[in-house]
């Protein structure tokens, strides 16, 4: 299992192909294994690396401080201790906001940049995500494992077009993290609000964004592109908040176009 140790903690990450690099970054509660498929897609072309963020997936915090910001320096420890000078990072819903900080805080190490069904304002969070970001409603989760565990599971067909698969991923990531890393991510990213730091981005960024977004209200499209005018905005009809599972193929050719321009 390659991991990579910094002084924040272990970064679990899996790799494929060669070329330009590609950074996938997940969103709450999710793993790398979100990107499977990309990564098999895109290695063809470019060597790509998909990291759990601390306290997800097999990525371990030594310091329990699972915010935001930790995710944005922990994306740009990884690069210099892979030796990564600069690359594309696309980042899922909590991800892609990590994914413009990143691009904020160190646009040097940043070729492009693409969010998929990410808040640009963390008021746009659906009330459940908001909720979740109170350590007192986290504890009251974590107290019953097997009924949190047995909502996701029926949760994730409000939310995936392909509900059996989205809750099996969903409860084998739920299994992997704690109640601190659950309630710490959610309530800073509900306080994130990247209003008038991302004017300036002066690389290439896209935002990919579904109608039937549940968990991150769809209008942070038009919010990405307000601020960032220079934006491309891609919509896909179909989907909600997992574009790349539920239009897999239309998702796939237009992460690529967008890579190769």
């Amino acid at each position: 299992m390659p991991t990579i140790t910094t002084d924040q903690g272990n970064i679990h990450y899996e790799s494929l192909g060669r070329g330009r690099p590609v950074l996938l970054l997940h969103g709450w509660l999710g793993s790398w294994e979100l990107w499977r498929r990309s990564l098999e897609e895109l290695s063809s072309e470019f060597r790509v690396y998909a990291l759990d963020h601390l306290g997800f997936g097999e990525s371990r915090d030594r310091a329990g401080r699972f915010t935001v910001d930790q995710y944005i320096q922990s994306v740009s420890l990884f690069m210099e201790k892979q030796g990564i000078q600069k690359a594309a990072i696309i980042g899922h819903s909590m991800g892609g906001t990590v994914a413009l900080g990143v691009a904020k805080n160190r646009p040097d190490q940043v070729a492009k940049a693409a969010v998929i069904g990410s808040p640009i304002n963390g008021a746009s969070l659906a009330p459940l995500l908001k909720l979740s970001g109170y350590e007192s409603v986290a504890r009251l989760f974590w107290t019953f494992p097997s009924l949190l565990k047995l909502f996701m599971r029926y949760y994730a067909y409000f939310i995936a077009n392909d509900g059996g698969a989205m809750s099996k991923m969903l409860v084998h990531d739920v299994s992997k993290i704690t109640a601190e890393s659950y309630f710490m991510s959610i309530g800073t990213l509900r306080k994130t609000d990247l209003r008038g730091q991302i004017a300036d981005l002066p690389m290439p960024v896209m935002g990919m964004y579904g109608p039937k977004d549940r968990i991150v209200h769809p209008n942070q499209a038009k919010l990405l592109k307000e601020e960032l005018p220079a934006a491309e905005i891609a919509w896909f009809e179909n989907a909600g908040h997992f574009v790349m599972l539920d239009e897999p193929e239309k998702f796939h050719k237009t992460l690529r176009e967008f890579l190769n321009k």
